[in-house]
């Protein structure tokens, strides 16, 4: 497992990565994402100059990644399996932005990997455990596990 201090730095020249060289690794480890447990992230670069992070998360089937805000703007692409949020049905291409106002909860019904870069103070998610302890899931698998 990586260390907040052994995370890629961002060096400002070309990269070419291949994603079978990056380790999937706890999401909720080193305070990357402070969510729920069952995720994994893959970083690929960090640019603390910027205050950037580009990484991809895998949700598992059946996660509920709570209503939130955090202190960075982020947008995701969806890449496999199915994301559903905001009365919306996403699939692979889709596209979503969120930034400090409250936002979610998002449903992963079939599992999901998206692509998703953070600007601004930090991965960190702020949440409510007794609202999302509550939330009654809305959307029902038809995939099953990342569209397979």
């Amino acid at each position: 497992m990586l260390n907040e201090e052994e995370l890629p730095t961002f060096s400002h020249t070309f990269k070419a990565i291949y994603d079978k060289d990056i380790p999937w690794e706890d999401g909720t480890i080193n305070n990357i994402l402070t969510l729920p447990k069952g995720i994994k992230v893959k970083i690929f670069a960090k640019d603390d100059a910027m205050k950037r992070v580009d990484m991809k998360v895998k949700f598992p089937a059946g996660y509920v990644e709570p209503a939130h805000s955090h202190k960075s703007w982020h947008s995701i692409c969806i890449l496999k399996g199915r994301m559903c949020v905001a009365g919306k049905d996403l699939r692979p291409g889709d596209y979503v932005f969120g930034w400090d106002e409250l936002h979610g909860p998002y449903e992963y019904p079939d599992g999901c990997e998206a692509f998703v870069v953070f600007m601004g103070e930090g991965t960190e998610h702020e949440w409510d455990a007794k609202t999302h302890e509550s939330h009654e899931r809305i959307w029902q698998a038809e995939l099953g596990q990342m569209g397979k």
